[in-house]
């Protein structure tokens, strides 16, 4: 092992070995003959700044997640709006408007659909 400066791309290289690929310190510092010290702390260093990162990010999607609530809230009443634009009564609220009731003479109700013969 060697007491010697590495270059930003060598150590990106080696950290992205233990991060992403999940080897052991110790190995990757024996093959690349590093120390293994030295390799706690690039990790140790890339990790914080990641969470630097993720918290910013966890935070512009707390926004976007409350924002789209927003959203949602508001689509939801101007759907139930739209759903009893008459004002109806909840009870008349599932009458089919397509169909139409009459009298007929003396039968009581009768149920004409788009005008034709009752049933």
């Amino acid at each position: 092992m060697s007491n010697q400066r590495y270059s930003p791309e060598f150590k990106d290289k080696a950290v992205r070995q233990i991060v992403e690929r999940g080897y052991p310190v110790t190995e990757v510092s024996e093959r690349l003959g590093v120390y293994g010290h030295s390799l706690h702390k690039w990790v140790k260093a890339i990790k914080s700044s990641k969470s630097d990162e993720q918290a910013s990010e966890l935070n512009n999607e707390k926004k976007e997640i409350l924002k789209l609530r927003a959203q949602l809230r508001r689509t939801e009443e101007e759907r139930d709006i739209l759903k009893n634009r008459y004002g109806l009564a909840p009870a008349c609220r599932y009458r089919n408007p397509m169909v139409s009731y009459t009298k007929l003479g003396g039968q009581g109700r009768s149920r004409r659909l788009f005008g034709g013969r009752p049933r």
